[in-house]
């Protein structure tokens, strides 16, 4: 049993052109919405500077994961090598950076791999997210075929109903709608 609160959650409406589409995009944001998103089959190239998307914090936290392994690579082989477990082999150094550069290599890749993966899904992309209110709608599911959809979310601080929608329309839009929000599954 669906159940569905008459709060509205987004205004959607489908494209078909992709010119028209980054057109739209370009109007939404200088309309002064910054809470819209717009789903495509395919990449549409353009489609990110025509929403004023900024680059990703990603690579900051890429290069964060990289320099704490390294760091840590660093004091392991320090701390094993020096303090822990010291050891005489040949008259070589108890630290000594050349021995120790594959183990530097490993751990700055692999810290730096688990970051980026751990930040991207967890932190950037909020998965896993089990339910979305999109996924009933028959419009946002032709995303995957043929359609471009674009959606302008009710939590933006310039949305009101009617000027979403309106706004939609202006710009050649078809079948523009409302998507409610599912009191059964908001608060996930």
């Amino acid at each position: 049993m669906e159940t569905t609160s008459t709060m509205p959650y987004a205004v959607m409406g489908n494209f078909y052109d992709p010119n028209k589409l980054i057109h739209a995009a370009e109007h939404i944001r200088d309309a002064g919405y910054e809470k819209f998103d717009i789903h495509t089959p395919y990449p549409v190239h353009g489609i990110d500077q025509a929403m004023g998307i900024k680059r990703t914090s990603l690579p900051k936290f890429s290069l964060g994961g990289a320099l704490f392994g390294l760091a840590n690579s660093i004091g392991l082989i320090w701390w094993t090598g020096s303090v822990h477990y010291p050891l005489n082999i040949g008259g070589k150094p108890l630290f000594a950076f050349q021995f120790s550069i594959p183990v530097m290599f490993e751990l700055t890749v692999l810290l730096c791999a688990l970051t980026t993966v751990f930040v991207m899904f967890g932190y950037l992309c909020r998965l896993p997210k089990w339910f979305h209110e999109y996924q009933h709608d028959e419009g946002f599911r032709a995303a995957v075929d043929d359609t471009f959809v674009v959606v302008i979310q009710s939590d933006d601080s310039r949305f009101t109903e009617t000027g979403a929608k309106g706004l939609l329309e202006k710009l050649g839009a078809e079948n523009v709608r409302t998507v409610a929000a599912n009191t059964e599954y908001s608060h996930v």
